[in-house]
């Protein structure tokens, strides 16, 4: 029996999701993958990551690219496609393929970027969404941020935004519904390390080992 697993993490910002990740990750002794999906995805395409950073989490816009001018600056030559125009749609495709190799060759967890999604067809999926109160999220981001409390909010607010457009868009499902995935938890209730424990135990019971 295929003995590999993928965790996918939903996050609100500022509820800890990044490092519950990476702290479940440690503990399940499998690969995080957050923002390294970038630099992946721009050696798998032959692109640069600046095309990935611009799209990153965010719903088809049309054509990108305007801050380089007409031509993509690529990584070689070798790599130019037949179109000068490469919208956030084909960058969206380009991460989804590589999001299902790595899940075809390990066990891994990934954070964010519709994976959930992406793996539907995987029976050997955990889906988790993390959330946390406005209180504890304004806290956290203005620790790590040194900025305001308004600051934090507008910052959440925007991103819960853009991140709820991107997942709806490209899933058809609906950001942090409960329906949508295996597990919806506040972190505030447990706290971070407590949280980890807790969806270990979800993520073991869910993949029956």
């Amino acid at each position: 029996m295929d003995k590999k697993y993928v965790v996918n993490i939903g996050r609100q910002l500022g509820s800890g999701g990044r490092e519950i990740g990476e702290k479940l990750a440690a503990r399940l002794g499998i690969d995080f993958y957050d923002k390294e999906l970038i630099n992946l995805a721009s050696e798998e395409s032959g692109l640069c990551r600046e095309f990935f950073e611009k799209a990153d989490e965010k719903a088809s816009q049309g054509i990108i690219g305007g801050l380089f001018g007409m031509r993509f600056p690529f990584i070689s030559d070798g790599a130019i496609p037949a179109t000068n125009c490469l919208s956030n749609d084909a960058l969206f495709k380009v991460q989804s393929d590589v999001i299902r190799k790595l899940a075809s060759e390990k066990s891994c967890l990934f954070v964010g970027r519709c994976a959930d999604y992406i793996l539907r067809d995987n029976p050997r999926c955990v889906n988790v969404f993390i959330s946390a109160s406005a209180e504890d999220r304004i806290a956290r981001l203005c620790e790590m941020h040194s900025i305001t409390r308004n600051a934090a909010e507008e910052m959440m607010n925007r991103a819960d935004k853009r991140r709820a457009e991107y997942y709806n868009y490209y899933s058809f499902k609906t950001w942090g519904a409960a329906a949508t995935y295996h597990l919806c938890i506040d972190s505030s209730v447990l706290g971070i390390d407590e949280t980890v424990n807790f969806v270990e135990e979800f993520v073991m019971r869910k993949i029956g080992e």
